[in-house]
């Protein structure tokens, strides 16, 4: 009971600082104007820095929950990880708001992730070893820097998978919490028995359903830089700090994860800057091909749920096979479209 009330909490707090963001985002011109003849969807001017209210949200929640109940969040986190990840996440938001404003070159844009991901690197998570799908486990303690290395690069890959999935209204705040219920419902087996992880997944979902009600199409709020690149980075923490939650992320965000390398390498190939934005990801293949927007993100939704609930019943081995089911079934969508 108590753990729905700091659920209903967090749920509260986001919408209440959405309306509050929505009417600071007009009067300081912090607003997302259409393009015409663009790869933006949108036909108005929509208020952005939504992703303040997820991240204040669950900062507050947080912030309440160890001054009351610290036991619940600090069973296999300690206080001093979860400040270092809520820094990280000030410096991401610090960075997305600045970019929304004063369109930062992506050359800059980039110097505030990475500043809060070395930070969880150095100082929040210590990875040790890393599960072997075999059997077993593989030590990291024998290669330099190896563990930090591979951190960085998973926190920066989740970070700005979600940055570029954020095309369409809904759609990375959506996988982004179906990925945060994944984690809370493994995090509730006997086997991978967390429950503190388990309640901080459950507040990210909470807070990204509750920013749901005004960012699903039409959306009335964008989630903006900071919040589509603190999304990624929350999930990418809660996989990893979780203990091996790894594969359970890369089946629901797969689809996200082999769309942003497939536009990487074809931009490559075209000799166009990686930074240059375009109309060649998934979803906007998916409007093109007739789908409507909303039809478009519910589809990806499902795709989602559908690669990341088999994790629930599959072992190591088995996500393996899984995971090659999701590079074929991508392949098999791209020929289609």
């Amino acid at each position: 009971m108590l753990v729905f009330g700091f659920g209903l909490m967090v749920v509260v707090l986001s919408v209440v600082l959405i309306f509050g963001l929505r009417a600071v985002a007009r009067r300081f011109g912090l607003v997302d104007q259409p393009i015409v003849g663009g790869r933006k969807v949108h036909k108005k001017p929509v208020p952005l820095g939504g992703g303040i209210a997820i991240f204040f949200a669950l900062i507050i929640t947080i912030t309440a929950i160890l001054l009351t109940r610290p036991e619940l969040l600090t069973i296999n986190m300690t206080i001093r990880q979860l400040a270092i990840v809520a820094l990280g996440g000030f410096i991401i938001m610090i960075g997305g708001t600045l970019d929304d404003k004063f369109k930062l070159k992506p050359r800059t844009q980039i110097i505030f992730p990475i500043i809060a991901i070395l930070l969880v690197a150095a100082f929040a998570i210590d990875l040790t070893r890393i599960t072997n799908p075999f059997g077993g486990v593989i030590s990291l303690d024998h290669f330099f820097l190896l563990g930090d290395t591979l951190v960085f690069l998973w926190l920066l890959g989740m970070t700005y998978t979600t940055k570029l999935l954020d095309g369409l209204d809904g759609l990375a705040t959506g996988v982004v919490g179906i990925g945060a219920l994944m984690i809370f419902a493994l995090s509730q087996f006997t086997k991978f028995y967390q429950p503190d992880v388990a309640l901080l997944a459950a507040l990210l979902a909470a807070t990204c359903a509750a920013f749901l009600l005004f960012n699903f199409h039409p959306a009335s709020i964008f989630l903006g830089e900071g919040g589509s690149l603190f999304l990624g980075f929350m999930l990418g923490v809660l996989a990893i700090i979780s203990g091996g939650k790894i594969a359970t992320t890369l089946l629901v965000m797969g689809l996200p994860i082999l769309d942003v390398a497939w536009v990487i390498i074809r931009r490559i190939m075209q000799k166009r800057p990686v930074t240059a934005g375009d109309a060649g990801h998934l979803h906007h293949r998916l409007l093109k091909s007739g789908f409507t927007h909303r039809s478009a993100v519910v589809f990806l939704y499902v795709i989602s749920a559908a690669f990341g609930s088999l994790t629930l019943v599959l072992q190591s081995k088995e996500k393996l096979l899984a995971l090659g089911m999701v590079v074929v079934f991508m392949i098999g969508l791209g020929v289609w479209l």
